[in-house]
């Protein structure tokens, strides 16, 4: 019996997981990717002597990262070099005004005494709980497959779900533990993450303040397109079989089941149907009416995480005044959040982010030049022109040029924009987003759009628009999630690969 034949549409991290898992299991899987390059998001590229990673920019949950190749028999080891970053990252209040977050737990916790008496105590009292949420929710929640309320009608889990303040804001839940502005600001930070507002974030996610403060912020060396490298190996290790600018145009169903995936260039037959791709655009663009899961009122009225407008810049000399991973909070956070989720439209004084891997990796920019990756969080869904690009950009380099007290501008000899309809481009991402779905309470678990659809029964779904939800390891999780459910319905017919 020939085994059964697995297409997953799209290579981002949630499609190279899946595809591995089923792979190793002895799928015969094949992997469609509309680029040129695999790693979607975390895409890569070079110019003018400069390395550039496209999207994600953090490497937090070191844990999960290690556990999905110790689950093949490797370690992340075999395929990258980790270093842990300290200071972990500097947040820059105003001039002359900055916090460095060190790595270490005692200089935090004398960090946060200085500012709070009393608050050093408190972070011990409140990491104890955001470790348990961490264990419990990294370990046992994110690995469900939300697809029913048994999954949570164990006694035990359903103790652990009440004990993670699930139904209260971490807004709240932070200001039970600190009073100081500044301690609240860094710790609410993580959450920024998640595409949502602090008050509309259940408090479970204090867990990544764990990971944040505990398990520490890491950089692959070479940047984190080596993560994307270490994956696809591994999966072409397990007999997955990648084919590049492979734009799928139409999945064919027939009689209730995905029987082709359609590009312009072939027709390629399938058993089972992943689609790692952009949800919303494989429900919307690759099927016809009758099967699709959500109208378009639901897609509508989901709650998106955030677009971003980013610059990748090369810079002819060396910086000075800037860590490897550098958040710019001299404007107040409330207008800008309103901006983005509250009243949609560009920011007035908007917050950014600044990455600086050449601080930590000669390799990323030629000799004595800098590597500068500097992202703004906007609302998604918004007109882009190149003359709202060039006006953010003066901007956000007006601040810093001011800020870290240098001329910078000046010494860009390599500058690209990326926004909402690049995004839309290269990714179908629905609305332009670049994080996926907003982990608010009523868009997690059971209530994210099903990872398998309702209309093809053999069509499934994997990435930051189902569940577990946004970022790099849940992504990780989720192309797990979904090759153990295709697993229970879809038995692979030959013995596993060794």
């Amino acid at each position: 019996m020939a085994p059964t034949k697995v297409i997953v549409i799209g290579s981002g991290f949630s499609g190279l997981s899946a595809a591995t898992c089923l792979a190793d299991k002895g799928y015969d899987v094949t992997v469609l990717e509309k680029n040129a390059t695999p790693g979607g998001r975390a895409r890569s590229f070079a110019e003018a002597g400069f390395t550039f990673d496209m999207g994600p920019s953090w490497y937090w949950m070191p844990d999960v990262f290690e556990s999905y190749f110790n689950r093949f028999g490797k370690s992340t080891s075999d395929y990258f070099q980790l270093e842990r970053l300290d200071p972990s990252y500097t947040i820059v209040f105003g001039e002359d005004d900055l916090m460095q977050v060190p790595a270490s737990m005692d200089e935090l916790r004398q960090l946060f005494e200085s500012m709070e008496p009393g608050s050093a105590q408190q972070l011990d009292k409140f990491l104890e709980q955001a470790a348990y949420k961490y264990e419990v929710g990294i370990n046992k929640l994110v690995y469900k497959p939300g697809r029913s309320l048994t999954e949570f009608m164990s006694p035990k889990l359903l103790l652990d779900v009440l004990r993670m303040d699930v139904f209260q804001s971490f807004h709240k839940h932070i200001r039970r533990f600190f009073k100081h502005e500044r301690i609240i600001k860094l710790m609410e930070f993580p959450i920024l993450f998640l595409g949502a507002l602090p008050e509309n974030t259940p408090a479970l996610y204090s867990l990544m303040n764990y990971a944040d403060i505990s398990l520490g912020t890491w950089y692959p060396m070479g940047g984190m397109y080596k993560i994307v490298e270490g994956m696809v190996q591994l999966a072409e290790e397990k007999g997955v079989k990648f084919l590049y600018n492979q734009e799928v145009k139409q999945i064919e169903v027939q009689e209730g089941m995905a029987r082709h995936v359609v590009t312009a260039s072939g027709s390629f037959e399938a058993d089972v149907v992943v689609g790692s791709a952009d949800y919303h655009h494989v429900e919307k663009k690759l099927l016809t009416g009758e099967y699709r899961s959500y109208s378009d009122t639901y897609w509508d009225k989901r709650v998106m995480a955030p677009s971003s407008l980013i610059f990748y810049l090369g810079v002819s000399k060396r910086l000075q005044n800037l860590q490897h991973h550098n958040l710019f909070f001299d404007e107040p956070f409330g207008p800008h959040a309103r901006e983005i989720y509250a009243d949609p439209k560009w920011p007035a004084k908007p917050l950014f982010y600044v990455c600086a891997p050449s601080v930590t990796d000669p390799a990323v920019a030629p000799e004595g030049s800098e590597n500068l990756f500097i992202l703004m969080p906007v609302a998604p869904g918004l007109e882009d022109t190149e003359e709202t690009r060039e006006h953010y950009y003066n901007l956000v380099m007006d601040r810093l040029e001011h800020l870290t007290k240098q001329e910078i501008r000046n010494n860009v000899i390599y500058k690209r924009t990326y926004a909402h309809q690049d995004f839309i481009k290269d990714y179908n991402a629905f609305k332009g987003n670049a994080y996926g779905l907003a982990n608010t309470l009523l868009q997690t678990a059971l209530l994210k759009p099903s990872l398998k659809s309702r209309k093809v029964s053999n069509l499934f779904y994997t990435g930051q628009l189902t569940v577990p939800g946004p970022g790099v390891p849940p992504s990780l999780i989720s192309g797990q999630v979904v090759a153990r459910e295709i697993e229970k319905e879809y038995a692979a017919p030959v013995a596993a690969n060794v």
